[in-house]
């Protein structure tokens, strides 16, 4: 498996007429990590589920490219073939079908046909990768996120990732909610990941996950834009200091100006 390179381009997002993403540019190459912070309502939430084909979402002008392909013309579930993945802020719930059962559906949904992961292989992989999330493993048997706590949910979407090994990974705030150690397990999970055939796209409001995860680069995005990018130094002083002094740097002295 080769590494891949997501690349965003003046990047344009509406939902119901209102545009939210103003022309976001954005390359992450094999390897990489990559985080975006900013305020609320800044559209980081809006850019992970556009990259994804979320059909609420509107690309009006911009482009999306993995490996040259056009992300924007395939269907979602051909982007998760070519190789994206989405864990998602608020995991959904999917009654009726096993955790199993659906990770494997998954696995074998990107593999070529008739070519389906033997079953003990995959068992195997699963009660492994279970027990390094320190997942209880009686959950794979459990409807997918069906009464699970929200970091029982965050875990099943690392899970999903270790077991799916996608080439660029989207993670929309996967440590929202989660208190210290399940945190720490979350970033172990995601670091096992790190490789020259993955790379990462975390979206976060906290300095505190990049403690435990660290980016090669750190994005401020405010009002659709990006308008800052540097090293892992950058979210340290976000912490620190807010956003009032991005502000101040761009010259920007009210909301007005930044959405202009």
């Amino acid at each position: 498996m080769a590494g891949s390179t997501l690349v965003l381009k003046d990047l344009h997002v509406s939902i119901e007429d209102k545009e939210i993403l103003k022309g976001v540019n954005l390359e992450i190459k094999p390897g990489e990590f990559h985080a975006i912070m900013g305020p609320n309502g800044a559209g980081k939430s809006t850019l992970a589920s556009a990259i994804m084909g979320h059909p609420a979402y509107e690309v009006t002008s911009g482009s999306v490219t993995l490996d040259g392909q056009d992300v924007l013309e395939m269907e979602v579930d051909e982007r998760a073939k070519a190789g994206l993945f989405l864990a998602m802020q608020y995991p959904s719930e999917i009654s009726g079908v096993t955790n199993a059962d659906f990770i494997r559906s998954s696995i074998n949904a990107r593999r070529e046909e008739g070519n389906e992961i033997p079953l003990m292989q995959f068992i195997k992989k699963l009660d492994k990768t279970m027990e390094y999330l320190e997942m209880d493993l009686n959950m794979a048997q459990r409807y997918v996120n069906e009464g699970f706590s929200g970091g029982e949910k965050k875990r099943n979407e690392i899970l999903q990732l270790m077991m799916l090994e996608p080439s660029i990974a989207i993670l929309d705030e996967i440590d929202s909610g989660l208190d210290i150690d399940a945190l720490k397990v979350v970033a172990k999970g995601i670091n096992s990941m790190r490789s020259e055939d993955f790379s990462c796209l975390m979206i976060t409001h906290y300095q505190r996950l990049l403690n435990y995860i660290t980016p090669d680069y750190v994005h401020v995005m405010m009002n659709g834009r990006i308008v800052k990018s540097g090293g892992p130094e950058l979210a340290k002083r976000l912490e620190e200091e807010g956003y009032e002094w991005i502000k101040e740097e761009l010259g920007i002295k009210d909301e007005a100006e930044l959405n202009a």
